[in-house]
């Protein structure tokens, strides 16, 4: 007779095609039944915040949901950073972990409902009687209110018959929130009329005007109105015009877009939470620009906002659109100026003490990737470099993984999941030699799953480059501040990788070689870049300004 596990393997894999996990005692009858029983494609990591990070990885790329396993005690409580960052990511998954036996804790368990409600994060408990269910409202429970949900199964539980698997209700989805008659459509009139009004129009996007679908609309939109667009750094590639597309706001932006943005007489913000780093901690837009929010929280989510809209952004962007009219107007700029504004920074060959300049490597980096990246991204200092000068095709192939929480050593674990996710496209890897560190143990499983489609970008500075801006400059010890040198390239080459350590923009050509070699001849690629620490990046010098 299927087990209780059973019943959660079966009815998980009937709405998810894909699970990581670490395996253990608490849920070793779950996987059992998961491999022997399933089509679902289970992915061994070899950390079990690292599982959890490939499930949130994989739905921030393909926008389905995947689910993460581990063992009860010490493998849940190993996931709970990567958990409390898909909380705060508000990325929907299922963690499947066991738990203590009904009949109460032993020595080693520890509370797990508390641990994981600390986080954000709501558990579910099956029981014999309703495991398919209860799983089945799991997944409902992540996919209604894009959070992760974890799943128990009691220890005593786990192997217990429970009788033919019953067809489980589908999971249930919100509909979009619609603009509601009344106050919303007077409102959206009136933005209709400052957009035909105003004279340098702009339109800002972010992550939920993606997950909207809301790129078509806000395309037509801007070029009725002759905005000039913008998006934030989860939002990058959304529009689909580059003539009048700003780039990113905030501090990855470019200053001269930055300063035209500041120009703007009108601008409406869709999907997007205006935080501090949008915003340029409250300096992106003037004080005489009208800002209008659309968005599903329930109220603005930033004092400048003057006008709020609470509705889905596609469809508040098609309103807008017919509120405006089918007439095309020019955009306010021409693509010339917008190119000129978009400018980045341009660094030397080297920095002043002799090692890389991580500006002019971003940028040849950016030259030689494959155009059909995904870039995931640890958090540190350097996430300034690839998000100003590695564009990418639309907003599900960047992600930034850790930064919602504000935690390094989640990068490379998000390989994994991407890599499946979008099994046609190369994945790229861009990690500080701090955060690569904590994560070394899933660089195997980096290795191992994407292979001759995988890159790793380890911006290599010898410190926690974030902390010795922040800190280090206000005069507080370095010391703890500080890395020891560290190949990562032989790292890399120890677990099947080809290792290259970059001390110079020549030694960037493997890159190009690589890209241009068949997927099935080559492995995956690991640039051991030795950066100088002495060049700030952009939105750190912001984060400097404003804490001095």
């Amino acid at each position: 007779m299927p087990t209780v596990s059973a019943h959660v393997a079966h009815t998980l894999a009937r709405h998810v095609d894909h699970v990581f996990g670490v395996m253990g005692n608490g849920n070793a009858y779950f996987l059992d039944a998961l491999v022997t029983g399933t089509a679902a494609t289970y992915t061994a990591l070899r950390h079990e915040a690292g599982a959890v990070v490939a499930a949130d990885a994989h739905y921030r790329a393909s926008g389905r949901i995947a689910a993460a396993t581990a063992t009860y005690g010490a493998g849940f409580t190993n996931t709970l950073t990567a958990l409390a960052e898909a909380v705060q990511a508000h990325v929907p998954l299922v963690l499947v972990v066991g738990d203590e036996p009904t009949s109460g804790p032993r020595p080693w368990d520890v509370d797990q409902i508390a641990l994981a409600s600390a986080v954000g994060a709501r558990t579910y408990t099956v029981g014999r009687t309703d495991a398919a269910a209860t799983t089945a409202i799991a997944i409902e429970h992540a996919l209604a209110y894009r959070v992760p949900a974890v799943l128990a199964i009691p220890y005593d539980v786990a192997r217990r018959d429970a009788g033919d698997v019953p067809d489980a209700a589908a999971p249930a989805v919100p509909a979009p929130l619609a603009v509601q008659p009344g106050f919303d459509t007077v409102t959206l009139r009136r933005v209709g009329e400052l957009l035909a009004g105003a004279s340098r129009p702009v339109l800002i996007a972010g992550r939920g005007a993606w997950l909207a679908g809301a790129g078509p609309a806000l395309d037509a939109l801007a070029s009725a109105t002759g905005a000039l667009t913008a998006t934030t750094a989860l939002g990058r590639g959304l529009f689909a015009d580059p003539a009048r597309d700003l780039g990113v706001t905030g501090g990855f932006g470019a200053d001269g877009a930055m300063a035209a943005i500041a120009r703007a007489d009108v601008a409406v913000v869709f999907g997007a939470s205006l935080n501090q780093f949008t915003m340029r901690f409250g300096e992106l837009f003037s004080p005489g620009t009208h800002v209008v929010q659309v968005d599903v929280a329930p109220a603005a989510t930033h004092p400048h906002v003057g006008v709020y809209v609470r509705a889905d952004a596609r469809l508040a962007a098609e309103v807008l659109r017919d509120a405006v009219g089918s007439a095309s107007r020019a955009p306010w700029a021409s693509a010339d100026e917008v190119a000129g504004w978009r400018a980045r920074e341009a660094g030397d060959a080297l920095a002043p003490d002799g090692r890389l300049d991580p500006r002019s490597a971003a940028a040849r980096i950016g030259e030689l990737l494959p155009r059909d990246r995904v870039v995931v991204s640890d958090g540190g200092h350097f996430l300034g470099w690839s998000n100003m000068y590695w564009d990418v095709a639309s907003p599900d192939r960047a992600m930034m993984v850790g930064t919602a929480y504000q935690s390094i050593g989640l990068g490379l674990a998000s390989v994994p999941g991407a890599a499946l996710a979008r099994p046609d496209s190369t994945v790229v890897l861009t990690t500080g030699d701090g955060g690569g560190l904590m994560a070394l143990a899933d660089l195997e499983s980096a290795v191992r799953v994407a292979g001759g489609r995988g890159v790793a970008v380890v911006w290599n500075d010898g410190a926690y480059g974030a902390e010795v801006n922040l800190y280090g400059l206000k005069g507080l010890a370095t010391e703890p501040m500080l890395i020891p040198d560290v190949d990562f390239a032989a790292l890399g080459t120890a677990v099947g990788a080809e290792g290259v350590v970059v001390r110079s923009l020549a030694d960037l050509d493997r890159l190009g070689t690589w890209a241009a070699e068949p997927v099935g001849e080559r492995r995956f690629l690991m640039l051991d870049l030795r950066i100088s620490p002495d060049v700030i990046a952009p939105y750190q010098r912001e984060i400097i300004r404003v804490n001095s």
